[in-house]
């Protein structure tokens, strides 16, 4: 009986020892200090998302993989400046056919008269 007791000392103290080793050598596994609790690293300007601004996009770690509440704010905002930038192409192209239209009917009168005369 007391063999076995001494077996399972020596195995705990040789798994503490290994366990104290590994996480001296290893670390944590992160290259930066962990976050507050409830705080992200992702960040995007207010306004005018450029590609370079979506490339930097960086989504914090968690057990399961990227944490899903920062992905979902940054597919969200993505998809609101694009909707945005849709309806401004869309604004300027109507503009810009109405602006040929109304040349369009102004060179149209101009050679009624011209041809009138």
């Amino acid at each position: 009986m007391t063999t076995a007791l001494i077996y399972l000392v020596v195995m705990l103290l040789v798994a503490a020892v290994v366990f104290l080793l590994a996480a001296v050598v290893f670390g944590r596994g992160e290259q930066l200090a962990p976050l507050a609790p409830g705080s992200s690293p992702t960040r995007l300007p207010a306004e005018e998302i450029t590609g370079e601004d979506v490339s930097g996009v960086k989504y914090q770690l968690v057990l399961r993989g990227y944490k899903m509440s920062e992905v979902d704010w940054v597919m969200s905002r993505l998809g609101a400046e694009i909707d945005t930038l849709r309806a401004t192409v869309a604004d300027l192209r109507e503009q810009v056919n109405r602006q040929a239209e109304h040349e369009a009917k102004h060179r149209a009168g101009t050679r009624g008269e011209v041809n009138g005369s």
